[in-house]
């Protein structure tokens, strides 16, 4: 079986858990995600299934859009409410039109540090070993975009904390309780994350994701992979051009983009290209597709 699925991750699960539910479903070893979610988060989870997992790679750097909870007053050592209070100050009082402006401060490219419970590897091990064993680590700094940063709803003050809600676009390997973390620290306050729901991942919704209940009674339907690369740049070819491609040739860039999605006069995806680094007048094959048959 092959295709995608879009999948509303349930909170208290992991992102390996889900994929081992629906490879247990389906009867394959063949199925990976497109994006880590914590247990803590809920929401759009993209499952690649079958051949469909030569796609996860290009799914993965899609940009993701999040509602996220906050709360000033408290930071953790996990940034998020599942970790150890680290740091604690009282907060009477935050000022809505100060918040947004330190909201917009973030907006555009930045370096922001990976928290150190994270399964990013630094020489080899992943951050979370380093941490559970109190080892020092030098934690890895990432240039991510925030391409979109909001307050939504109230800001409710309760027992000393500040909580507000945040909803914000951003780029593949950004960590929103990194984020958060960096809110605060604009403000003045140590702060950490409440909650966190994945609302989008590239064109795909939070409204079209099943949810385990619909998985566990066959309540579902795969897309294909001409669905699951809607809205990537895409071109027809002519039978020559097919040829040249089922071959892995390079091939004359005719449009300015970095990336095409090639079919056939059937509909068929062929392949995937890219720029080509050492011609700009060239695209080289990227990923092979052919194979894709849905």
């Amino acid at each position: 079986m092959d295709g995608i699925l879009l999948i509303d991750k349930p909170i208290g699960y992991t992102s390996r858990d889900i994929v081992n539910i629906v490879s247990k479903k389906l009867n394959t070893k063949k199925v990976g995600h497109t994006g880590t979610l914590d247990p803590l988060a809920t929401g759009v989870l993209i499952i690649c299934v079958g051949r469909s997992t030569k796609l996860v790679d290009i799914l993965i750097n899609e940009d993701k859009e999040y509602i996220a909870e906050v709360i000033l007053g408290i930071e953790t050592d996990t940034l998020d409410l599942e970790g150890k209070i680290i740091k604690e100050a009282k907060v009477d009082y935050v000022c809505k039109k100060k918040l947004i402006e330190v909201l917009n401060s973030f907006l555009g490219n930045q370096m922001q540090e990976v928290p150190i419970y994270s399964s990013v590897r630094v020489n080899g091990k992943k951050l979370y070993e380093y941490a559970r064993k109190n080892e020092e680590v030098e934690l890895p700094v990432r240039n991510v975009n925030i391409k979109s940063i909001e307050l939504i709803d109230d800001i409710i003050l309760e027992n000393s904390l500040v909580k507000f809600k945040i909803k914000c676009l951003v780029s593949k390997g950004t960590y929103i309780r990194s984020l958060i973390k960096d809110i605060g620290k604009k403000l003045g306050y140590p702060a950490c994350m409440s909650g966190l729901r994945r609302i989008k991942q590239g064109l795909f919704t939070i409204d079209e994701c099943y949810n385990m209940t619909d998985i566990e009674y066959n309540n579902y339907t795969m897309l294909n992979i001409n669905e699951a690369l809607r809205g990537h740049p895409t071109l027809i070819v002519d039978s020559a051009i097919e040829k040249k491609i089922l071959n892995g040739q390079k091939l004359d860039k005719i449009f300015n983009e970095k990336e095409m999605i090639l079919v056939n006069k059937y509909n068929e995806v062929l392949a995937i290209y890219k720029q080509d680094e050492d011609d700009d007048s060239k695209l080289r094959l990227a990923k092979m597709l052919k194979i894709l048959d849905f």
